[in-house]
């Protein structure tokens, strides 16, 4: 009988073992900060029997998205295969870990504009880019349809979203369903971000409406416009907009606009 030697070890199931050891000179990504970003999110479950805090248990859920795993039961099995290493530092009994039916549970009933505030507050505060920061942060609004998210009971996810353009990073967004549109979301979807003093906020001609530009001014936030030739709040009879000084109305042809015709 032969003996077969130098065998390699078989293959794991997972490729966590492989990556939780950084090759040598690259430094692993410090994530402790999740947990306590997450921290003051509302646990939706009953105080008795909680075996696993809500950070770590959405920590753990977030790095298995990262790594691709999409479905509840995936995100499962990545808690299962995660070294113990992994599990110690986002918090977790590696003989003790969550499993997919609590995960499911608990993340099913979290509040989704909660956490992906509480996750782009994280992300805004880490972002980091090879170029020269930008004296001032500027935010865009813009609204699109998820890729992927049409079944056959159900219509496609409209969402409205406010993306930080020096990062990319999704700061904040709100579904929009068909009861209601982008605009009437536009506030509720600021409201997300703690603070907007000094950002620059950039918005399409959807949003071009006086009671958007009052709201960013009290926010006391600066903004860019897109504008087009018909609409009503570029009317020379229109007052200037809030913290705009007064201007001289351009001569427009009355063929030009549908707004200048009802000038006087």
């Amino acid at each position: 009988m032969r003996t077969i030697k130098n065998l390699r070890p078989p293959s794991p199931s997972s490729l966590i073992s492989a990556l939780s050891c950084p090759p040598t000179g690259v430094t692993a990504p410090d994530t402790a900060g999740l947990p306590t970003a997450l921290a003051h999110l509302p646990d939706p479950r009953a105080r008795r029997g909680v075996r696993h805090r809500l950070p770590v248990v959405v920590s753990a859920a977030v790095c298995a998205v990262v790594a691709s795993y999409r479905s509840y039961t995936a995100i499962a099995e990545w808690t299962d295969d995660a070294p113990a290493a992994t599990m110690l530092t986002l918090g977790i009994n590696p003989d003790r870990r969550p499993s997919e039916t609590m995960i499911r549970r608990l993340l099913q009933a979290l509040d989704p504009d909660l956490l992906t505030a509480a996750i782009g507050d994280w992300l805004n505060g880490r972002g980091t880019t090879t170029e020269e920061p930008a004296t001032r942060q500027a935010i865009a609004v813009d609204g699109n349809t998820l890729r992927g998210s049409r079944s056959s009971g159900n219509t496609a996810r409209h969402v409205l979203a406010a993306c930080d353009q020096d990062t990319s990073v999704v700061l904040a967004s709100t579904d929009v369903d068909g009861k209601t549109n982008e605009i009437t979301r536009f506030k509720p979807l600021l409201d997300q971000i703690s603070d907007l003093r000094g950002t620059v906020i950039t918005v399409g001609a959807l949003h071009c409406h006086r009671d958007h530009v009052t709201y960013l001014a009290e926010r006391g936030a600066d903004w860019i416009l897109t504008v087009k030739a018909t609409s009503p709040p570029c009317t020379s009879n229109w007052p200037p907009c809030p913290g705009e000084p007064s201007r001289t109305p351009p001569a427009t042809p009355a063929a030009d606009t549908a707004a200048a015709r009802s000038a006087p």
